[in-house]
């Protein structure tokens, strides 16, 4: 496990250079507000949205669950927890007004880049109607 990377890894950087390709500029592994020791793997801070790229095993995919052999309780404890984290962490950051966009490792890497794109523009557009709208008040 000591060998799995947790950030920069190849799904991480795929999704990362199509969005850069579509003209999308965004952070990387961007502290979140509020959340002490908690980033997400991209983030559009001007648009308050937060993407989380989330490993199958890691975060226990409902479509792949973790099969663990050796010392399971400790680990079935552990994705548990790491399931609980991604819950209060997207619950609090929908509170405060952010949009939180989630993907599975093995999920199509067009489907999220163009789903990834359809939310940026909306809440562009959404933001951008908001200010017009106070410019009319």
């Amino acid at each position: 496990m000591q060998r799995t990377v947790g950030r920069d890894n190849p799904f991480e950087k795929e999704i990362r250079s199509c969005l850069n390709k579509e003209g999308l500029r965004f952070r990387i592994h961007y502290p979140l507000p509020g959340l002490k020791r908690t980033s997400c793997d991209i983030a559009f801070p001007g648009l308050t949205t937060a993407i989380f790229l989330d490993g199958c095993f890691w975060h226990s995919c409902p479509d792949h669950p973790p099969a663990v052999k050796k010392n399971a309780d400790f680990w079935l404890a552990k994705l548990k927890r790491n399931r609980e984290r991604d819950e209060r962490t997207t619950r609090a950051l929908t509170d405060s007004g952010w949009l939180v966009l989630r993907f599975w490792q093995h999920e199509n890497t067009d489907s999220i880049v163009q789903a990834i794109m359809s939310a940026v523009s909306a809440r562009r557009s959404s933001l951008l109607s908001r200010s017009k709208s106070l410019d009319n008040v």
